[in-house]
């Protein structure tokens, strides 16, 4: 971007500062400003038109450089935009696009977009029907998604989401996705660890990290998701599926509540502003599953992030739920008992992800999700050992190696034909009556015989089977191979 006196001299209007509000200046003058255009202040700070006024406009400041008043400040004519590139792979940068390390031999892109543009019709849009595998057996076999889906990730701090989103990235840049993380107000060491894991795995080739500081001006942190989204939009339109995370969503409302009653705006519910649903959801509906001249249909998931405080849902994380295809729920309840993932699959909700799956997925989600809702019923009779019937101590046994088989660590990834085949060992009662550990080793010892080209071909035509009955007939048919695999007796 020019300075403020090439711009002063190609638009010939500018006005005067008369009042400054922490990250918002009242500028008087701009007869023919616009909403969202960007300004230039003769101390070159930069900012964007917030609101427009009979006589005033206001103005968001997107540096922590002082405003003094009767700064001078110069139209631009344009507004905020980004430049996007195969050259900001690999690299953390700010909501401007500017990397924020490794500057050194960064070349700057030559294509910019939009930050804030009208999210794509209902023609450019096509049904959702692939797969999104994060490798986390609980989401892949209970609580499905499919790519192009807007999946809520919700939870008390501190209850494993973050983690669950590292691993969900994990899974599909190495599948060949375009993973972006957008940091929103995080503390910069979180941003670190972030980048640190990523780079250690790596991941990080194909993956960019749009972070903002806590300490960063409120406008700035504003702007990070719309970034994140025009970036993801760049690599979608080159034919590359994008994995978005917005952490996090509430977050963001709170910084937009904090611009909003700085400008005096009538607060609504919980002093939110009135457009605050809006902005969100016009954010979040630019992602999804399009058309693609030459790849048929490319999607960008988006992966929302919501704050509760004691598993609360407030104002924003009842509204993010009606934005989106679903929710993830993480228990802190779970979490203190030492499940994980700490997900509870009975307050988990997909609403397109189980379109994606085949009959053996769907009939694997269907016997789960019944299950475990019976084995919660029986968990208080538990206690009467003995006097339970045959039946019921199964269910409740089944119910154990189920969540035993569920909980991973967060550096695991376990493939979709290895959880079909555990599954099917599982309801086949092949572990009944032994510790859960055992399911854990068995599934270990699974994953690591896939190495094998005959363990490969022998798990691969089990989990492409049509049918869960098919399913357990052929384990059942091929038991000594299949156990022999995963080292257990019979």
């Amino acid at each position: 971007m020019e300075s403020y006196s090439y711009y002063l001299d190609k638009i010939g209007e500018f006005g005067t500062v008369t009042e400054v509000k922490h990250h918002i200046a009242v500028v008087n003058g701009l007869p023919y400003a616009k909403p969202r255009e960007v300004v230039v202040l003769e101390s070159e700070v930069k900012g964007q038109i917030f609101s427009i006024n009979r006589e005033t406009s206001e103005i968001l400041l997107f540096s922590k450089e002082g405003v003094r008043v009767g700064s001078k400040v110069a139209r631009t004519g344009e507004v905020m935009e980004v430049a996007v590139g195969d050259e900001l792979l690999g690299r953390i940068i700010n909501p401007f696009g500017r990397p924020l390390v490794g500057v050194l031999g960064y070349t700057e892109p030559q294509e910019k977009r939009k930050i804030e543009i009208e999210p794509s019709d209902i023609s450019s849009r096509v049904r959702i029907q692939r797969p999104l595998l994060t490798g986390v057996s609980i989401v892949d076999l209970a609580v499905p998604l499919g790519c192009g889906q807007r999946e809520l990730v919700i939870g008390d701090r501190k209850t494993g989401k973050s983690f669950f989103l590292l691993n969900t990235i994990k899974s599909q840049v190495r599948l060949g996705a375009v993973a972006i993380y957008c940091a929103i107000a995080r503390k910069k060491s979180d941003i670190k660890v972030i980048g640190d894991y990523l780079e250690n795995e790596g991941l990080m080739a194909n993956s960019i990290i749009v972070a903002s500081s806590y300490d960063d001006p409120p406008s700035l942190v504003f702007i990070a998701p719309f970034t994140a989204m025009s970036i993801a939009e760049y690599f979608r339109d080159k034919g590359r599926d994008v994995v978005l995370i917005l952490d996090d969503m509430s977050t963001h409302a709170k910084y937009y509540r904090e611009l909003s009653l700085l400008s005096r705006r009538f607060p609504g519910r919980d002093s939110y502003p009135g457009d605050m649903f809006y902005i969100q959801a016009k954010l979040l509906e630019r992602a999804g599953n399009f058309t693609h001249p030459e790849k048929k249909e490319v999607s960008i998931t988006c992966l929302p992030v919501a704050e509760t405080i004691g598993e609360d849902l407030d104002y924003i994380s009842t509204n993010l739920m009606s934005m989106t295809d679903g929710h993830i729920f993480f228990d802190s309840g779970l979490y203190y008992k030492g499940r994980r993932p700490a997900i509870n699959v009975s307050t988990s909700v997909s609403r397109v992800g189980r379109q994606t799956q085949g009959q053996l997925q769907k009939d694997i989600n269907a016997r789960v999700s019944v299950l475990l809702a019976e084995y919660e019923k029986l968990q208080n009779l538990s206690h009467f050992g003995a006097e339970l019937t045959e039946t019921v101590r199964q269910t409740i046994d089944v119910g154990d190696k189920i969540y035993s088989f569920f909980e991973q660590d967060y550096s695991d990834l376990v493939p979709q034909e290895v959880q079909v085949v555990l599954m099917g060992l599982i309801f086949n009662n092949y572990f009944y009556g032994k510790k859960s550990e055992v399911v854990k080793f068995a599934r270990k010892n699974l994953i690591e015989s896939l190495t094998e080209e005959n363990a490969r071909k022998l798990v691969a035509e089990l989990a492409a089977l049509k049918s869960f009955e098919n399913l357990l007939a052929q384990i059942e048919s091929k038991q000594k191979e299949v156990l022999k695999l995963c080292k257990i007796n019979d």
